[in-house]
């Protein structure tokens, strides 16, 4: 079977190197409320471009230079990427029963992704659910990776259980 558009199995370790410790600091971030940067001696300071620039008090700028710390846009796009290779990697031995358990674990992600934030934006209002939208960027590929892999595990379980 020809698996299109599925990274080789060897970047699935890179996606988890990237991955996990990603987002083990962003939920610690999240649960300690305070900026890292304060922590860290502002080491992730630095001055970027930015297309678009609006902060409270200040006047809002197109193609401007910031100052800015980049820990949060650095663990962001870790995250997004490892989740990206680890969740479309190929396994060992790819077959057509694992992409309809791909697909499926897909399927299913989105439909309880999309589920979570409609029952959010019924219930949640204010900042609290703009951290709902923020966090939202990271639950599909993990509620992907983690039923894929769950599906896995059971597949492999009964395979071993039936030798």
């Amino acid at each position: 079977m020809k698996t299109h558009f599925l990274f080789p199995n060897k970047y699935q370790k890179i996606g988890w190197i990237l991955l996990l410790p990603s987002i083990v600091l962003i939920i610690i971030i999240s649960a300690l409320g305070t900026n890292i940067d304060d922590y860290l001696d502002n080491f992730f300071n630095v001055t970027t471009v930015a297309l678009y620039q609006e902060s409270i008090g200040q006047k809002s700028s197109f193609f401007c230079l910031v100052k800015n710390s980049v820990l949060d846009e650095i663990l962001t796009i870790s995250s997004i990427v490892g989740g990206i290779l680890v969740g479309f990697s190929k396994l060992k031995n790819e077959d057509e029963y694992i992409s309809k358990i791909r697909y499926e674990s897909l399927v299913w992600a989105t439909y309880l992704n999309y589920g979570l934030i409609v029952f959010f934006t019924i219930f949640i209002f204010g900042m609290p659910y703009l951290n709902v939208l923020f966090y939202n960027m990271f639950t599909l590929i993990l509620f992907f990776i983690i039923r894929f892999h769950f599906m896995i595990y059971k597949l492999n379980k009964s395979i071993s259980d039936d030798e």
